[in-house]
């Protein structure tokens, strides 16, 4: 489980508005403007006693940094206003997550003016022990009264979980199961499953042409994290093999394919997947070509077998 998400409570150590214009009500007075990096060291100055007071468990102090009517936003949306609200927010937190700590890594410093600052970065929160923790984007704006920094308002973001490989291939899922295409002179029986891991989608070819064995082969199917798409691995037990990236276009897959004869000629080919319905789709070959040969086009009714009947 997510450390940010317990409760929906976790803290930022800094504060953030969306529109500048909001921090305007938080500010008194104009300061006289300072030195850019003297300004920039006071602003990281105020993050470093917030964190020191958050990693000290002293709710009143961190919420004493906020300005009086400051917002802090935690990473589920709730929105708690004001001084009060936070210190309570907090208590309950360091009530049931004794020693807390909290680490930011200020990734930029903008100082707008004398009045207004905004601080972008990334804060880890972690239990005592150390088991858990969870790293959270963060933005902040602070506001300049009579020399001093203060938070005006906090937002957290969501942190973002990536989706996994099975996530990614549930959009293939359709595919499992047995199927079977026949033409007047041969038939391509095959079955598409999980791998055990889930990681990837595992199919078993066999084709026969006039009734006697010809080739079997075994393809693996995953989510290519580099190139963000889908791709397959095909091997034939000849020593052939191939490979073909997937695309999805509205109701049907573009897969662009390469393969190795076991002679070493090479080909290529575009296929298209289009489900009819729930037992069947279509298969189409294009542009398919086989060393210096062009191969004509087919097209071929891939229906799924039916279940065997229990003996």
């Amino acid at each position: 489980m997510r450390y940010s998400m317990v409760h929906q409570r976790l803290i930022v150590v800094s504060v953030c508005v969306g529109v500048l214009t909001l921090c305007a009500s938080w500010v008194t007075a104009a300061e006289p403007a300072a030195p850019a990096d003297k300004g920039e060291a006071a602003v990281r100055q105020a993050s470093a006693r917030l964190a020191e007071a958050f990693n000290a468990g002293d709710a009143a102090k961190v919420a004493a940094l906020f300005v009086a009517d400051g917002e802090l936003t935690d990473d589920a949306g709730n929105v708690h206003k004001g001084q009060e609200e936070i210190k309570a927010l907090l208590t309950q937190f360091f009530t049931k997550y004794p020693g807390a700590q909290i680490k930011a890594e200020i990734d930029s410093v903008k100082i707008m003016g004398a009045s207004v600052a905004i601080v972008e970065g990334v804060q880890t929160i972690s239990t005592k022990d150390g088991q858990a923790s969870s790293a959270i984007p963060y933005t902040s704006v602070l506001v300049n009264r009579g020399g001093s920094w203060s938070f005006a308002t906090c937002e957290q973001y969501p942190e973002e979980s990536p989706i996994t490989p099975h996530e990614q291939l549930l959009r293939l899922e359709w595919m499992i199961g047995s199927w079977v295409s026949e033409a007047s002179d041969s038939t391509v029986a095959f079955s598409v499953r999980w791998s055990e891991d889930g990681n990837f989608l595992l199919a078993d070819y066999e084709s026969k042409i006039a009734g006697q064995a010809a080739i079997k082969s075994s393809q693996r199917i995953g989510w290519d994290p580099v190139n963000l798409r889908y791709r397959s691995w095909m091997f034939d037990s000849d020593g052939g093999y191939g490979e073909a990236a997937w695309t999805p276009v509205d109701n049907s897959w573009l897969l662009k394919s390469t393969v190795v004869m076991p002679d070493g000629t090479t080909g290529s080919a575009t296929v298209v997947f289009e489900p009819l319905d729930e037992g069947k789709y279509l298969m189409r070959g294009l542009d398919r070509v086989l060393g210096d040969e062009v191969r004509p086009d087919f097209e071929v009714t891939i229906v799924r077998k039916p279940p065997e009947a229990a003996k």
